[in-house]
């Protein structure tokens, strides 16, 4: 089982939080720093000092770290436009020295394209499945070969293909919780599969889904990785559970149920209850980035068990 460090830095974070935090999740021997990719806070949270931007973020990282791989809970497909997004990623890859993942979604949040005047086009769902087709044709493209895409949403003619990743083939993450459409669309592309905040029987139906249409597509169902993300609130006693829990400003039994909380042993224990249905990789969404006692703690009393 991965342990991995997910971070939502437009709750509130600056460059030099983030990377503090990355340090410490390649000091405590955590397998991945993934960052969400927002521009605007959610909730009550006043967003103070402002949004850093994904890809900006993980190419300083790339710098600043030697193990760790680097990725987003998801890439916000409005955001970018797919060729300048391949370029962008092929050269955190190379910064990195291979470490990059690549996680794309369709882009949901409509407040914060309003505030930063960011297209929110209607249809996004085809666009998001051409994009997966220009960014990774784009990369698998031979050098000296060149790519077009002629789509509905973007039009690309003889493209050079450059710059190429380190990796022979970065990893691509697709999420989400579509009936259909997702699992037909990670059979495709996906070398992972994420199911963000959502319960054991859910994830266990979604998982069966896009093992179905991996079968479907002609693909060993196995070749894909399956994960989980969840919000983590561990203490070593009641009391500092509740501390931690309200300090993000949530109820106990409540992440309890819906998330990664309670005492070690009641933490591994749900691991062992998502890994009994095919998971092997989890994402910590961790919210209090002040409080690195919290990553030592999961790395020395949950993460050594399992």
């Amino acid at each position: 089982m991965d342990l991995r460090i997910f971070t939502e830095p437009q709750q509130g974070a600056s460059y030099d939080t983030l990377l503090a935090v990355a340090k410490a999740t390649e000091d405590l021997g955590f397998d991945a720093f993934f960052r969400s990719d927002h521009y605007l806070a959610m909730g009550d949270s006043d967003g103070l000092p402002g949004p850093t931007d994904a890809w900006i973020t993980l190419a300083g990282l790339a710098r600043e770290t030697s193990r760790i791989r680097l990725g987003t809970l998801m890439t916000a497909g409005t955001f970018r436009l797919p060729g300048v997004l391949a370029i962008q990623v092929a050269q955190v890859d190379q910064m990195s020295g291979g470490r990059v993942e690549f996680g794309l979604g369709a882009g949901w949040y409509e407040d914060e394209h309003k505030a930063y005047g960011i297209p929110f086009p209607k249809e996004k769902f085809g666009r998001l499945e051409e994009q997966l087709a220009i960014v990774t044709g784009l990369w698998g493209t031979k050098p000296g070969e060149t790519f077009s895409h002629h789509g509905t949403h973007y039009d690309l003619t003889d493209s050079p293909a450059l710059p190429k990743p380190t990796q022979a083939k970065i990893p691509v993450l697709i999420g989400g919780m579509g009936a259909s459409r997702t699992p037909r669309l990670a059979a495709r592309y996906a070398d992972e599969f994420n199911i963000p905040f959502a319960s054991l029987a859910d994830s266990e139906r979604q998982f069966g889904r896009v093992r179905e249409a991996a079968q479907a597509a002609g693909r060993d169902a196995d070749e894909l990785t399956y994960s989980n993300a969840l919000v983590v609130c561990v203490g070593k006693d009641d009391a500092e559970v509740a501390r931690r829990a309200a300090a993000i400003g949530r109820e106990v039994e409540e992440l309890r149920e819906n998330g990664l909380a309670g005492s070690p042993a009641e933490v591994v224990d749900k691991i062992g209850r998502f890994a009994e249905i095919g998971s092997t990789r989890f994402y910590l969404q961790v919210l209090d980035l002040s409080d690195l006692d919290h990553l030592e703690l999961i790395s020395s009393q949950v993460q050594s068990q399992l």
